[in-house]
């Protein structure tokens, strides 16, 4: 499981209904409903400024995080919906919903690469290209992965990993159904010149008319 699921911090909010959503705006919060669950809905509050911060920082929405109440026991939920103000932008209110242990759901799981220092392709002076740092995964609550490992132990220059090559921990599976490229091995400049250099010599012999007897 993930070795560290990001807590969020909210408030209780008292009242409901418009009034009260507009005076935790005026507080500097961003009101909210935890909703799913064997439990009654939840309205509550979140400072603005963290909420920014956090979506500024991207896949808030498929983010897995630990919501921390006072009164109130720890749950995870996941953003279901993040309302914004039309002109500014700005989040006015989010839904948030409860998960079960059993809940399956979409996350992004980091692509950690072994073996650099003793990859072929890399130590004749290749590159290593990320193309995709993490992959969406559709994952169960209660067991969500730390991470994907890729071994670079053998690889040479032009090679790829893609979807299709991947262990998946137990349980979880890619969200796209096509296979794609996660990272490759790009070999240095200096050789990709001198091969297609070769190459253009190549096409201009067979090109070239056979001389007349």
């Amino acid at each position: 499981m993930a070795g560290s699921i990001p807590d969020l911090h909210a408030t209780v909010r008292t009242g409901t209904g418009k009034g009260a959503a507009r005076q935790a705006r005026r507080d500097g919060n961003v009101p909210g409903i935890v909703f799913g669950g064997d439990t009654d809905p939840l309205p509550i509050n979140i400072p603005f400024n963290k909420l920014l911060t956090m979506l500024r920082a991207g896949q808030f929405k498929s983010t897995l995080f630990n919501l921390k109440v006072d009164g109130h026991d720890d749950v995870r939920v996941i953003c279901r919906d993040v309302q914004r103000d039309v002109v500014k932008d700005l989040p006015t209110h989010l839904d948030l919903m409860r998960l079960r242990r059993t809940s399956k759901i979409n996350l992004f799981i980091p692509v950690e690469f072994l073996n650099e220092d003793t990859c072929p392709g890399l130590k004749k002076g290749g590159t290593l290209t990320v193309v995709r740092p993490e992959v969406e995964l559709v994952v169960t609550a209660g067991d969500i992965p730390e991470k994907i490992v890729v071994d670079l132990g053998e690889m040479e220059f032009g090679e790829s990993v893609t979807s299709s090559t991947l262990t998946y921990p137990s349980g979880s599976k890619p969200t796209i159904d096509r296979d794609f490229v996660v990272a490759t091995i790009a070999a240095p400049s200096g050789i990709k010149a001198t091969e297609e250099d070769e190459s253009e010599g190549e096409a201009s012999e067979d090109a070239a008319p056979a001389a007349e007897e």
